[in-house]
């Protein structure tokens, strides 16, 4: 099964996998939002340019 403990290492190795996770999570969360600007940007250029005949 899965095995957690991690013995006199678990003050290092806990932590160090809490951040790992936070900057993933920040990075995805950095990506998601930046991926909504930049559709509302390609949206307001779109509705800007001039209707072709």
């Amino acid at each position: 099964m899965l095995d957690l403990d991690m013995g006199e290492y678990a003050a290092f190795v806990w932590p160090a996998w809490a951040v790992s996770a936070l900057v993933l999570g920040a990075l995805a969360t950095r990506a998601l939002l930046a991926a909504r600007r930049w559709s509302a940007e390609l949206k307001r250029l779109e509705a800007e340019r001039p209707a072709e005949d």
